[in-house]
């Protein structure tokens, strides 16, 4: 069991991971002269286990259904993604990244992905484990939050 400091420099430094991730998408954006929005709806469509539509990845990122509409417009018009047929439901459309799409932020991130491998390879198996414990338990509370937003905002009443 850790002790309470380093309980709490632990939870600060996962804050600090947090913010570091939200400037590097920033980063990620300006280099790719885009949006942060749209840095993380790619990374949305990329990294979905399920086909999303517009409406979905509209209510991942928090938005309605018009603004998601024009961001997957400009993302279409920068060769990002694609619209296709749902592999389940030909009456559905979903989005799917383009090879360029992919490869344009692979490019961009190489560097940063490189370093991120030999911060990773430079830890023992056991090491290794335990991180990896931390952050799937970290992200499924995370996970769990998102999902019990019910969107309407507690107002004491």
């Amino acid at each position: 069991m850790v002790d309470e400091r380093t309980g709490r420099a632990v939870g600060l430094e996962l804050r600090r991971v947090l913010q570091a991730g939200r400037e590097m998408q920033a980063a990620l954006a300006r280099r790719l002269g885009v949006r942060v929005t749209d840095v993380q709806a790619m990374d949305h469509v990329a990294a979905t286990d399920e086909p999303l539509g517009t409406v979905e990845l509209g209510d991942r990122l928090g938005m309605r259904s018009a603004s998601a509409a024009a961001l997957v417009s400009r993302l279409i018009e920068a060769g990002h993604v694609v619209r296709e047929s749902h592999p389940a439901d030909r009456r559905r459309v979903v989005l799917t990244p383009t090879v360029h799409g992919r490869a344009e932020v692979r490019d961009q991130l190489a560097p940063m992905l490189d370093e991120l491998t030999a911060v990773i390879g430079a830890l023992d198996d056991a090491e290794a484990a335990t991180v990896l414990r931390f952050l799937q338990q970290a992200g499924a509370v995370m996970r769990s939050y998102a999902a019990s937003d019910t969107g309407e905002e507690d107002r004491g009443d």
